[in-house]
């Protein structure tokens, strides 16, 4: 079996880029492998295989069923106001629930009207919503003939969107006497760009400020801090634990968490369940975390991405056992095959460390950020910091038309409320086990061992590669490879040889010698051809380490 046609040097090149761009070349070898052979004109030889990005190959269609039945009897409400040809009126809320109600009988056969009817009778039951006010506000959102009013988030949205992350992020125990208040989001990644700005904006944080990543974690987490923007000081806590037969844990030991414990580290962010080993933490992290903040460290800011938790049977946020602390984004795209939706929410406890601190800043500060947002309030000092990230979104002038869309607050809400309903938890069920049995086959055709982890989310998989040398073969055998191959080459001797596309670990802050498999985004048996398909390579590694002695 050849080796790859790449030299060391273009390879040692190719691995500064970002993973996601280096995902592209990989693509590129792999499509080229595919291309016609002499002798073989116009015959594709494999499928090119690509678990590099994690965009699944699932979608909630009852939900969307109940948003597009919604959108008919939207649209029958703007007629009923004004008709005319193609020409509708707002809709009205008055008697808005009876009419639905009789628009539902009318039409059983619509796809989605008994689901749709459903998420209704729950939301006014569970929330005690004024049967009218809460369809109206459903119907005339769909048809997205207003702003978003309030700008942050829609009243009843809000209410059905907290219930939602109290159900699955804080495992139906959301903290006692607080409030979650939300800012819904163009996705996590809107998230995420919008916290990094308005802390600095607002002077939580400074350009060269000292911030902790927990890694390995999602690239952008990595990129971001480096940017001239920001500049931040970097400390990485590592996920370092070994099992005693030589398997990866990904687990943080107690010194590196104890790395939060410098009062000079401002921020801390992670991916939980993290991205790529996905495994949510382990609650003796999360307690040392909650000592670090009660005893030495109490103005640490904690933003917990927690887009996998869904997947974690008893998933419990740190933003529900750090709520003072704590900033949460939630995206629906991964457990609803929703990232075109772009659905993010950004969760702020109404009581917490931020907005103590903007209350602490001297009169200076206070000064700057009174001109800043002045144009909002004659009282621009009492602006919630969550009031202030939407008016950063829209470069403060054009707050009077921030907020997101309202479609797509509908889908929001009708995500969360299939949640709530027994056909939601079915599905839930139903995609864990998706992965897992993904993550079985990966194994069983690579005949590689993972730890054992209650808390693994598998929705994607990083494995070391170095690690699984020297406990198969030892530590000559990863000697061996450290000393003559790059840590990615073995992912362009995948594309090259098999037209699988998978991902560096090393990009993303992990061991260099790993690779991340999505397990989200290809067909079942697929995960079994790239097990098998990564064994090959490692015994073709074995073969030419035993060649040369």
């Amino acid at each position: 079996m050849p080796k790859t046609s790449l030299s060391r040097e273009e390879i040692r090149s190719f691995a500064q880029l970002s993973p996601f761009e280096l995902k592209d070349k990989f693509m590129q070898i792999a499509q080229s492998a595919q291309s016609d052979k002499p002798g073989q004109k116009g015959k594709t030889t494999r499928a090119m295989l690509n678990a590099g990005r994690g965009n699944p190959n699932w979608v909630a269609t009852g939900p969307r069923e109940a948003y597009h039945a919604l959108g008919y009897f939207a649209i029958a409400e703007s007629k009923r106001v004004w008709t005319a040809d193609d020409l509708g009126g707002m809709p009205e809320q008055e008697g808005c629930a009876e009419r639905f109600a009789s628009f539902a009988r009318a039409h059983p056969e619509l796809p989605g009207i008994e689901l749709l009817q459903a998420c209704l009778d729950l939301a006014v039951k569970r929330f005690g919503f004024d049967a009218d006010a809460f369809t109206h506000e459903l119907a005339d959102s769909s048809i997205g003939d207003n702003y978003p009013v309030p700008d942050r988030i829609l009243r009843h949205t809000e209410q059905v969107v907290r219930a939602y992350l109290g159900d699955e992020m804080f495992d139906h125990r959301p903290p006692p006497g607080q409030n979650l208040s939300l800012f819904a989001t163009e996705g996590g990644t809107a998230a995420m760009c919008y916290i990094f700005d308005s802390l600095m904006k607002n002077g939580i944080l400074a350009k060269g400020d000292r911030i902790a990543l927990m890694v390995p974690v999602f690239t952008p987490y990595l990129e971001i801090p480096e940017l001239d923007t920001y500049e931040f000081d970097v400390i990485k806590v590592e996920a370092s634990l070994f099992t005693e037969t030589g398997v990866r844990q990904w687990r943080y030991p107690p010194e590196e968490v104890e790395k939060l414990a410098d009062p000079s580290v401002k921020m801390v962010c992670c991916v939980n369940p993290s991205n790529p080993p996905s495994l949510a933490m382990a609650p003796r992290v999360a307690e040392q975390i909650a000592s670090i903040v009660a005893e030495r460290n109490p103005n640490l800011i904690i933003v917990t991405d927690d887009v996998y938790g869904t997947f974690v049977e008893g998933f419990r946020s740190l933003a529900a056992e750090l709520p003072r602390n704590t900033l949460l984004v939630y995206s629906y795209s991964k457990h609803y095959g929703a990232t075109g939706w772009r659905l993010g929410v950004i969760g702020l406890h109404d009581d917490n460390v931020i907005d103590a601190m903007l209350a602490a800043q001297d009169a200076e500060q206070k000064a700057r950020l009174a001109r800043r947002y002045g144009t909002l309030s004659l009282e621009p000092e009492k602006i919630r910091f969550v009031d202030r990230l939407v008016a950063d979104s829209r470069q403060v002038a054009l707050n009077h038309t921030a907020g997101l869309s309202l479609p797509q607050q509908v889908m929001m809400t009708l995500f969360s409320l299939f949640d709530m309903l027994d056909e939601g938890q079915a599905y839930k069920q139903r995609i864990r086990g998706i992965v897992q049995q993904r993550l079985e086959l990966l194994l069983e055709g690579a005949h590689m061992k993972i730890s054992e982890d209650p808390k693994r989310a598998a929705y994607y998989i990083e494995l070391d590669l170095l690690a699984e040398a020297e406990r198969t073969r030892g530590k000559a055998f990863a000697d061996y490879l450290e000393q003559n191959y790059e840590p990615v080459d073995p992912l362009f001797r995948l594309a090259e040889q098999t037209s699988v596309v998978l991902l560096n670990g090393g990009g993303f802050d992990g061991p260099e010698w790993s690779v991340r498999v999505s397990l989200a985004n290809l067909d079942d048996l697929d995960y079994l051809k790239i097990g098998h398909h990564l064994r090959a390579i490692f015994e073709e590694y074995a073969q030419e380490w035993q060649a040369a002695g």
